[in-house]
């Protein structure tokens, strides 16, 4: 599937550069600072923004992310108008790969073709939905396959060989690896396991889907970690969030934007 988070991959391989993806939820602290937090992260070097439609209950996010989600949903977020924070970043960056992540209900509600129908016109390329399993998929593969958006999905340390074939089988753009067992949230340090787990997933692909890491990368150290580990990309949310809770002083932007540039300088040949 050639879109724009593809090409994107294909462009940093080029350069000998890993991916920087940043997630941030939309509406918070509110709308219009979303775009300035998009603005600043993408000045910073992100590569690919992900852009999360908040839920009533997140499973697969940490405090971090679920206090951001609910903050959001209380100022009055709901999918159309995260959907228009999409439409508006296309507007100011035409090339830069969108995704949605969210809850499958967010998608079945006003019908799931349909709710992706509008997430493409709205200049989003693929979607993460953490609680649609690969073997209960077939429905969203579908729609997702006829409309060209990609479809990425999780693996973890402890994913079966037989079950993490048929997620590469099935994700497009890229395959999401959880760096720990658990929820998202940052951390101080990873383990062995981890990169053996990036180690053993790279083999699984075979080069059929980039492997992007994510939960818990809050540092550059962090971030050569994984890709030193052979990632083709980082995944950084929680850290995001994090900032944007403890700073709402005028430096906050800033900061973000020298936060996104120390992630990326992480991601590229030293």
């Amino acid at each position: 599937m050639l879109n724009r988070i593809t090409e994107k991959f294909e462009e940093l391989k080029g350069r000998g550069e890993r991916a920087l993806i940043c997630y941030v939820v939309a509406g918070y602290p509110d709308v219009n600072t979303s775009h300035k937090v998009i603005d600043a992260l993408v000045g910073g070097g992100a590569d690919i923004i992900e852009i999360g439609i908040p839920f009533s209950d997140p499973i697969a996010d940490g405090p971090t992310i679920q206090a951001a989600s609910h903050s959001a949903l209380e100022r009055g977020i709901t999918p159309e108008k995260a959907l228009q924070i999409a439409k508006d970043v296309r507007k100011k960056y035409p090339k830069l790969p969108l995704l949605v992540m969210t809850y499958f209900n967010i998608l079945v509600k006003p019908g799931v073709e349909k709710f992706m129908f509008r997430a493409k016109a709205s200049g989003i390329d693929g979607f993460i939905v953490p609680d649609v399993p690969v073997e209960e998929a077939e429905v969203y593969l579908a729609a997702a396959s006829r409309l060209a958006l990609a479809t990425v999905f999780f693996a973890s340390p402890n994913t079966s060989p037989a079950r993490l074939q048929k997620i590469v089988n099935s994700s497009s753009g890229f395959l999401y690896l959880v760096s720990v067992y658990g929820t998202t949230g940052a951390r101080k340090s990873f383990e062995d396991y981890t990169l053996n787990a990036i180690k053993n997933v790279k083999q699984a692909a075979k080069g059929k889907v980039p492997v992007a890491v994510g939960f818990g990368i809050s540092t550059p150290l962090h971030a050569r970690f994984m890709i030193g580990a052979g990632a083709d990309a980082v995944i950084v949310g929680s850290a995001i969030i994090d900032r944007i809770a403890k700073s709402r002083s005028r430096k906050m932007l800033s900061e973000l934007e020298d936060f996104a540039k120390a992630m990326k300088k992480a991601c590229k040949k030293s």
